[in-house]
């Protein structure tokens, strides 16, 4: 009795597994699989970046002297608030003559310089436009840890619905021997184009 019990369960976790896993990566498989699209033919997609720049002073109290270390976070915050910045900042140099801040995220990148000895600054702004913002996602460009993480996740899922399915297939007699061989064909296909095609 217990060993028909045994036969029975795994069927249905197989089943169960592989419904919720994908389900749970649905909307991850459905975005990474678009924006593979999209980034594969980017030329069709993505459209011409448009550039800003702007000019002004900082606040005498966030001047650095030569010798002094430049207060980064004040500074930042700064140009966050008065220029309405977004992204990281990905770099913070500073020289005896001037002060370089640049800032990163998806189709964004921002780049300030500062004189030390008068506080002027130069900043140019660029913003990618199409899909650009979707295709960086996918590449995990200039997204930060959190995206960072959230891609590692959505791969496992992947992963677990691919092999559940897998799993699944063997209580499927009818199917099995043909998904096996279909299987087989894609991974081969796989390995066909990268070692007879590629470049």
């Amino acid at each position: 009795m217990s060993e028909d019990r045994g036969r029975t369960r795994w069927p249905w976790l197989a089943r169960w597994l592989h419904t919720y896993v994908s389900l749970l990566g649905f909307g991850a498989l459905l975005f990474f699989s678009v924006t593979g699209i999209t980034l594969n033919h980017a030329e069709y997609f993505e459209r011409e970046a448009t550039h800003e720049d702007a000019q002004g002073t900082l606040p005498k109290e966030l001047v650095p002297a030569a010798d002094a270390e430049p207060d980064t976070t004040r500074i930042a915050t700064f140009f966050r608030t008065r220029h309405a910045l977004h992204g990281a900042l990905a770099e913070f140099r500073a020289d005896a003559d001037e002060l370089s801040l640049v800032w990163k995220g998806p189709a964004y990148a921002a780049e300030a310089l500062v004189q030390r000895a008068s506080g002027d600054y130069e900043l140019s702004i660029t913003t990618q436009h199409g899909t650009a913002l979707i295709d960086d996602l996918h590449k995990g460009r200039d997204s930060g840890p959190a995206w960072s993480l959230l891609i590692d996740a959505s791969a496992i899922v992947m992963i677990l619905a691919s092999l559940t399915g897998l799993w699944l297939l063997f209580y499927v007699q009818k199917r099995k021997h043909a998904g096996l061989l279909v299987a087989l064909v894609g991974c081969l296909a796989l390995l066909l184009v990268w070692a007879l095609l590629v470049p």
